[in-house]
Order: structure tokens, then C-alpha cells, then sequence
């Protein structure tokens, strides 16, 4: 693994002036419906049929736009329940050339998302290294704390707690407060980093 090329493409892309904390690619209108279906997804019993129907019914009252649509049906796809992989990976295509379709000042963010579902795609196939080229991507598109915690998930699931621990560290040391702020606060809930917490 090359770490440094690695460093390199997550570094080297923060225009420190220029930052912004970015949240995911769901913009404000559409969070709370977006929230809804996760919630629905996680809820035990629920069948994904449900979850799909209830994922049209919000795009149908205008509460979700289509690119939503296609994040929420691969988020379905993708579930434990499910794994219909073939299904996540279509999603995924459909989303992008919508998106490239769509364009405007959100294609960058749009995209990130997409690289992101690839890299979730990946990553709950055991493809780790796969995804974490995929999730880097992901970040270079979209400075937030959410995408750079997948590319350290992800490299603790490589086996590399040293690689992870030192990219904390450079990014502890080189990125703006408020990412690494946000980052510090997903290390300390989310148990897949939990090796990151000493460090904290």
C-alpha cells in the first residue's frame, strides 16, 4: 500500500482559505425525509418492500428528489436484510449519470456521494483495498469529517492501525479545526474506531 500517495491525495487537496464544513450531499429540504428511511431501514421487521414504497411515497410528495430517491434505494440495497449487490451497484450508475446529467454547483457533491456508495459497495464485499480508493476519492471530492472516517475504518479493517493512527495524526496536525473537530466527535461514537480513541 502506497501510504504516502495515500497522504498525498487527502492533504494535498484542502485549500485551507477556501474550507468549508461540508455535510453529506443531502441538502437541508430533504434531510429529514432522508432520515426517516434510514431510521426505517434499521428498524427491526421492517421488510425492504416497505422501506422502498415509503422511499417512493416521499419522492412522490416532492420530499425527496430523485437523486435522493437512488441514494435511499441503494442505502435499502445494500442492508443487512438484503444485500442485493447487483442491485446497489445499478443504483449507483443510475445516480451518477443523473447527476452528470443534472450538473450545477452540487455535481462535485453528488459525485463524492457516488464515490462513497462505491466504496460502501466494496467494502461490504471484503474488497478493503478496493474501497479505500474509492472512499479517498470520496474525500477529494468532499472535505468532511464522514468521508475521511471511512478511509480510517477502512484501513484499521486492512489491518494498518499504524497507517490509521498516522494519518489521524497528520490530519490532526494539517487540516482545518472544524474537520478535525468533527472527525475527533466520530472517532468517539463510532465503535469502528474505537483504536483511534487513545489517541484522542
Amino acid at each position: 500500500m502506497d501510504l504516502d500517495r495515500l497522504y498525498d491525495r487527502i492533504l494535498a487537496r484542502v485549500d485551507h482559505s477556501a474550507y468549508l464544513a461540508l455535510a453529506d450531499a443531502v441538502p437541508a429540504a430533504q434531510r429529514e425525509a432522508m432520515s426517516e428511511i434510514g431510521a426505517l431501514v434499521q428498524t427491526p421487521g421492517v421488510s425492504a418492500d416497505r422501506a422502498r414504497a415509503r422511499a417512493a411515497a416521499l419522492h412522490a410528495e416532492g420530499r425527496i428528489d430523485r437523486l435522493m430517491l437512488l441514494s435511499a434505494l441503494h442505502v435499502i440495497a445494500m442492508s443487512p436484510g438484503v444485500r442485493d449487490y447487483a442491485e446497489a451497484a445499478r443504483l449507483i450508475g443510475e445516480r451518477e449519470q443523473l447527476a452528470l446529467g443534472q450538473g450545477g454547483p452540487e455535481l462535485a457533491l453528488h459525485l463524492a456521494s457516488v464515490e462513497r456508495h462505491r466504496g460502501a459497495l466494496a467494502f461490504y464485499q471484503g474488497q478493503y483495498e478496493i474501497a479505500l480508493d474509492y472512499f479517498s476519492r470520496a474525500f477529494e471530492r468532499q472535505r468532511s469529517a464522514g468521508n475521511l472516517s471511512n478511509v480510517l475504518i477502512t484501513l484499521l479493517r486492512l489491518g494498518e492501525p499504524d497507517e490509521a493512527l498516522s494519518l489521524f495524526r497528520q490530519v490532526r496536525a494539517t487540516l482545518p479545526a472544524p474537520l478535525v473537530d468533527a472527525l475527533v466527535e466520530l472517532i468517539r461514537a463510532d465503535p469502528d474506531l474505537a483504536p483511534l480513541r487513545p489517541e484522542l
